[in-house]
């Protein structure tokens, strides 16, 4: 297992505002990782961040980018699946071997009919993807109406849809009232990519669970999720693929988190046995 460099934590903060291709790369081989999650390139050459992400010899291990496949109206559907065309397209020049999908909940839908709607929708995901042999996974989201939140939720979407695969979020499936690392386990064949991150329950918060808590995010080890269990569940199934450290919260530097949670998570890793 190693740790993959997330975009989205780094954009979170002045990064995002003044995106700079060779600082990711400098903070990725500064933290001795080999490789990144791109979620959306940021307006840069989809070919640029191949050039400059090979010249450091970093790999790019996922396109990640969010698409509304599973919208109630029929022509925000279809717009979504010309958007994931271009997604994979993009995926393709970066060299990357598949995408993420993060789907969220629509206003005004209940977790029912999302999941329907985003059944039917990733068929045809799956089938276009074929085309450009990229995989396409979906992850644990957080919140009470997202469509995929459960291990009972991906349990069924990977029977009913051949080819899908799961980007893990131990973070997230916390949030659903489950044990992390017994949910990875789960599903554990079909996990390809992994979030890690952390929450802590508040008073007050954005996030509302669908176990009924309210969540703010933490740093990675610094909330309620163990992710040394969880890390254990992942050597025990034998899973050797890319864990993303994703951070959330306000209350660090999104760089600075990236590195105390990516160093963590490496000191973490080195300690297995």
């Amino acid at each position: 297992m190693k740790i993959s460099l997330m975009s989205y934590t780094l954009a979170r903060g002045p990064w995002g505002k003044e995106p700079d291709l060779i600082a990711l790369c400098e903070l990725a081989r500064e933290l001795e990782l080999d490789a990144v999650d791109w979620v959306t390139v940021y307006n840069f050459a989809p070919s640029e961040v191949a050039k400059v992400t090979a010249d450091y010899g970093l790999k790019n291990i996922c396109y990640t980018f969010s698409v509304p496949i599973h919208h109630e109206d029929v022509k925000i559907r279809a717009k979504a699946l010309e958007e994931v065309e271009r997604g994979l397209e993009i995926a393709s020049i970066l060299g990357s071997d598949k995408i993420m999908l993060p789907l969220s909940r629509v206003e005004g839908q209940s977790k029912e009919r999302s999941q329907k709607l985003a059944q039917e929708s990733l068929h045809e995901v799956v089938a276009l993807a074929r085309a450009y042999n990229i995989t396409v996974t979906i992850e644990h989201f957080h919140g009470q109406f997202a469509p995929f939140i459960t291990s009972k939720d991906f349990e069924e979407a990977v029977t009913t849809i051949p080819g899908l695969k799961i980007t893990y979020d131990n973070g997230n499936v916390y949030t659903a009232g489950e044990d992390p690392a017994e949910a990875f386990l789960k599903v554990k064949e079909h996990i390809i990519h992994a979030h890690f991150k952390d929450w802590q329950v508040a008073p007050e918060g954005h996030i509302h669970g669908l176990d009924g808590r309210i969540y703010r995010a933490a740093l990675v080890g610094e909330g309620l999720v163990d992710p040394l269990l969880c890390l254990q569940a992942m050597q025990s199934a034998g899973y050797t693929g890319y864990i993303n450290m994703e951070y959330e919260g306000s209350e660090y530097d999104p760089k600075d988190a990236i590195v105390r949670g990516t160093k963590y998570l490496q000191t973490l890793i080195g300690s297995l046995t």
